[in-house]
């Protein structure tokens, strides 16, 4: 049984195809890797902007709370400051 020519390009070209076929695969599977990285990122910068959220809300509140209280503080002041009232009687 003698390989012609012919048989040995075919076999070449064969070779070439499985080998080509082999790589484009293992391919295919860091894309689904990389896509799945991508999702649980995606997933995690949205927990990001959330809590930057509510941290940006947060600190408007306690920004209001503090000028309430300093509003309360300097009614407090003067008050205090204000002269003593002795009681009729």
């Amino acid at each position: 049984m003698f390989l012609t020519k012919q048989h040995l390009q075919m076999a070449r070209m064969l070779g070439v195809a499985i080998l080509a076929a082999a790589s484009l695969s293992a391919c295919a599977t860091y894309d689904d890797e990389f896509a799945g990285i991508n999702s649980r990122l995606d997933q995690v910068d949205a927990q990001g902007q959330s809590a930057a959220q509510s941290a940006e809300s947060a600190n408007q509140s306690a920004q209001q709370a503090n000028q309430r209280l300093n509003q309360l503080e300097s009614r407090v002041q003067t008050l205090e400051a204000a002269p003593r009232r002795t009681p009729l009687g």
